[in-house]
């Protein structure tokens, strides 16, 4: 690593006079309320910016308090954040406003053990908060901070290790000036984001290019060091579409995730893992797809005949990949005025006889199903490949 005083007060001098200079109008950056601040870079984590904006003004208008989040059902919290990603992020905020409500008297705390103690906050967030909003000098250290740092000061280390990154919070802290930990905080991740990019940095144009070792040696594109991640495992899974008859004309079935785990609570449309034949790949045949399908549903209490695949859908978490194939079904003739769902007076009594089966994967997954009309799509919360499905769906809806 290349260290000196100079090209540190260098650093610090022209990064803040650019920022004074260039800061982007942020809703976030117009105030120095904790509680804005906080729901801001929990929303920013794994997400850019511009698609942060509109759904921290929407999230914001509908709780513009910490109280109002506290306060408000997980259900509706999730709702405002759909689409956003990262589930767990919205329901740790939660936890953590109503920590707060017990604890601090509805107060954010400006102790930083108080800070680092709420559900969902990290070493990041607490730096974040402390330095933005209450203008502590505290390092936040995410992904564009260490990037920056790494090409300035010529750290060849990898920034996956924990060693690392505690050598960057350490050099970070050293930076920032007395009496700006707001300001410099924010003018290093403004830095990372817009002018040191992962890929192609606009070295021309960096305001603190002159004392850049990476540039200077011309491996600015080589750094940051980081050893790569795990690739997610795939998973290949079969969905189905289920559009209802008699009384549940218009309406398709949708199921509400069990309590805890991946993607905890939310609905989506019913699917299980896709058994593999020898010698077809990772994938089920369609007819045999179908026909599993059709038995989980009898067994789960939902009669349904199948019509067509209707289409492929893909998703990534962070340690799963889902390739869903989806299948359209129709409730099947004679049993949909029968046919309750569990949480709302579902009988399986003769569900079975369509098809034999000995038990429902779809089951194991969640009791609580329900049709749906399209107008329900505004108070459920979906994950972001169920919405895209329903989407694509949409125009035959009704």
């Amino acid at each position: 690593m290349q260290d000196n005083i100079d090209s540190k007060t260098y650093f610090s001098t022209e990064l803040l006079e650019w920022y004074d200079r260039s800061k982007r109008d942020l809703p976030w950056r117009r105030q120095r309320d904790p509680y804005l601040i906080w729901v801001s870079e929990i929303m920013l984590q794994q997400t850019r910016v511009d698609t942060v904006i509109p759904y921290f003004q929407r999230f914001i208008g509908r709780f513009p308090t910490l109280k109002d989040l506290a306060e408000a059902p997980e259900e509706d919290v999730l709702k405002c954040w759909e689409g956003l990603g990262y589930y767990s992020r919205a329901r740790n905020l939660q936890a953590a406003a109503r920590q707060v409500m017990e604890r601090h008297g509805g107060v954010v705390p400006a102790n930083k053990a108080d800070v680092a103690a709420l559900k969902g906050v990290g070493p990041y967030t607490t730096g974040a908060i402390l330095s933005i909003a209450f203008n502590q000098p505290e390092p936040a250290v995410d992904g564009n901070v260490m990037r920056v740092l790494s090409r300035y000061f010529l750290i060849r280390d990898d920034i996956m290790k924990t060693g690392t990154r505690t050598l960057m919070e350490e050099l970070a802290a050293g930076l920032i000036p007395r009496g700006r930990a707001s300001d410099f905080n924010q003018a290093l991740m403004e830095l990372g984001a817009l002018v040191c990019t992962p890929k192609s940095p606009q070295c021309l144009v960096c305001p603190v290019m002159a004392h850049c070792a990476a540039r200077i040696e011309g491996v600015e594109e080589t750094l940051p060091v980081k050893s790569k991640a795990k690739p997610p495992r795939p998973e290949y899974r079969l969905a189905a579409l289920v559009e209802g008859d008699g009384e549940h004309a218009g309406r398709v079935l949708v199921r509400r995730r069990p309590d805890t785990g991946l993607l905890a609570r939310m609905w989506e449309l019913p699917h299980i893992p896709a058994a593999a034949i020898a010698g077809e790949g990772a994938g089920l045949p369609d007819g045999p797809a179908m026909d599993r399908l059709a038995a989980e549903l009898a067994a789960a209490g939902v009669p349904a005949q199948p019509v067509e695949a209707f289409m492929d859908a893909e998703h990534t978490f962070s340690h799963i990949h889902w390739n869903l194939r989806v299948f359209r079904f129709h409730e099947a003739a004679g049993h949909a005025a029968a046919a309750g769902l569990p949480g709302l007076g579902l009988a399986a009594a003769e569900a079975g006889a369509a098809y034999e089966t000995s038990g429902s994967e779809l089951e194991e997954d969640s009791a609580e199903y329900r049709w749906i009309k399209p107008e329900d799509m505004a108070a459920l919360a979906f994950p972001n490949v169920f919405l895209r499905i329903l989407k694509q769906y949409s125009p035959l809806w009704g």
